[in-house]
């Protein structure tokens, strides 16, 4: 399969409204790959989509200020067609204590992986969070039988901190969680 180049992306910021919706349908279509073929990226049943209150509290994390307890930075690429070929956002940590921190989360569409659009995000929302002034650590979770996603982070100098085995049992599979890290 040929891909276009990382360049035809266009990566936007997306807002709490019209564009989370056009957002959310993007996601739940992605969340359909979760699983099938054992192929594992989120800790949750196979095709389980985007819960609801999951939408609903992503959407409200984008309109919480940054350093404030919930809040949430989205933006999505867009291909030469005007369709969400993946996204990345940022958000804060559960803990208070951990302001200075943020959580990474990334996906590529089916139809787009590979291309290096991965990279991309992630250098995006890494500058964004340099530029943002008080972040000074970028962490993440990945499944660690996620080897491809595993590498992109590696490859974007994130830091294998450590692996939890077994953590999560979804649909009778054993799968385990590698943390990550990246100072800014």
């Amino acid at each position: 399969m040929s891909h276009p180049a990382a360049t035809s992306f266009s990566v936007d910021a997306v807002d709490s409204g019209a564009g989370f919706d056009a957002f959310a349908a993007y996601l739940a279509d992605h969340l359909g790959d979760n699983g099938v073929g054992g192929a594992w990226f989120q800790p949750m049943p196979a095709g389980a989509g985007l819960p609801p209150a999951r939408e609903a509290a992503w959407r409200a994390g984008l309109d919480v200020p940054v350093g404030t307890q919930g809040w949430r930075r989205l933006w999505v690429a867009h291909d030469a067609q005007g369709a969400i070929a993946g996204h990345v956002d940022l958000r804060s940590h559960a803990h208070a204590g951990s302001a200075h921190r943020c959580l990474l989360g990334t996906g590529v569409a089916r139809a787009h992986r590979r291309a290096g659009l991965g990279a991309r995000l992630v250098a995006h929302a890494e500058a964004w969070a340099r530029a943002a002034g008080t972040l000074e650590w970028i962490d993440l979770q990945v499944l660690a039988g996620n080897t491809p996603a595993v590498r992109l982070y590696e490859r974007c100098g994130f830091q294998r901190l450590g692996e939890t085995p077994d953590l999560f049992r979804i649909d009778g599979a054993s799968l385990s969680s590698v943390t990550m890290a990246r100072r800014l």
